[in-house]
């Protein structure tokens, strides 16, 4: 549990549990005021935290990691993408 692929699960898991604890929040909020178009709001605040993480991956490659070439920013690219989608 202490390898790298083990931390990595447990953010994971962590960024998973605090993304539903806050569109279950968000989503109250918008049924308390009773407002009809709750749906949409619920739905993009959960999309939100998966927008920030791929806007965060741009910032990590260009600023901090030392990769370069097209096969290196496609994979990074894509897999940040499913990560930042599941």
């Amino acid at each position: 549990l202490y390898t790298l692929y083990g931390i990595l699960l447990i953010a994971f898991l962590m960024l998973v549990i605090v993304t539903a604890f806050i569109t279950v929040a968000l989503t109250y909020f918008q049924l308390a005021i009773e407002d009809h178009r709750w749906w949409w709001r619920s739905f993009f605040s959960g999309g939100a935290t998966g927008l920030f993480v791929y806007t965060y991956c741009f910032f990590y490659y260009f600023g901090r990691s030392g990769m370069f070439g097209f096969l290196q920013t496609s994979f990074f690219f894509g897999y940040m993408l499913i990560a930042s989608y599941a």
